[in-house]
């Protein structure tokens, strides 16, 4: 069945194809490769870096101690005033000793010596060292209160140490420490050997 186009329509119909074929050359030439000028490039946004944050360190010993005191501005007066210094200036020193503050002080008063200095010079010699003390010997503790006699003419002293009593003959050793030299009628000869000091002892009756 055949249908029947009128000539009005017959012109859309040519126009419609003749668009249709130019969307299609289009279509064509971009799928193929695009156009034949090259497509500007693309302008880049600037990059800005971003800053990391500064931390402001307090200085050094804003915190090692108190804060100090702030004095308020009104009230402070910077001004000299010269009637203030004149009248410190004329204050007079009205003490009854020295002023040290003065050139027309009175001097100081220096007592005098009670001698006169040495004049005499000393002859510097060598310095003897003092002699070492010697000691003293003690008196010898015992007591020489009687004797015996053998034929031979020997005699043997007997002497007494407190409770302790001894009998010896001349050379002897009486208490470990003292040694008989001699024994007489009336006395007896005793050598202390701790001083070696020899001391005669006077005979004493009971």
């Amino acid at each position: 069945m055949a249908i029947k186009v009128g000539a009005e329509n017959k012109r859309n119909v040519y126009i419609a194809a003749g668009l249709f074929c130019v969307v299609a050359y289009l279509a064509v030439s971009q799928l193929m490769g695009g156009p034949s000028t090259p497509a500007p490039s693309p302008v880049k946004a600037p990059v800005v870096a971003r800053q990391a944050p500064v931390a402001v360190r307090p200085a050094v010993g804003a915190t090692a101690g108190p804060a100090a005191k702030k004095l308020p501005g009104s009230g402070l007066d910077p001004s000299l005033h010269l009637e203030r210094l004149a009248l410190s200036e004329s204050i007079e020193y009205a003490g009854d000793g020295r002023n040290i503050f003065s050139a027309d002080s009175a001097p100081v008063r220096i007592p005098d010596a009670l001698s006169g200095a040495r004049t005499t010079d000393v002859a510097a010699g060598p310095v003897v060292p003092p002699a070492p003390a010697i000691p003293t010997a003690p008196a010898i503790d015992l007591h020489y209160f009687g004797y015996s006699a053998a034929r031979d003419g020997k005699r043997e002293a007997f002497l007494s140490h407190g409770d302790d009593v001894f009998e010896a003959s001349a050379g002897e050793i009486v208490n470990h420490r003292y040694k008989v030299v001699a024994v007489d009628l009336h006395s007896v000869q005793i050598t202390d050997l701790s001083y070696n000091n020899t001391q005669t002892l006077p005979l004493v009756g009971n």
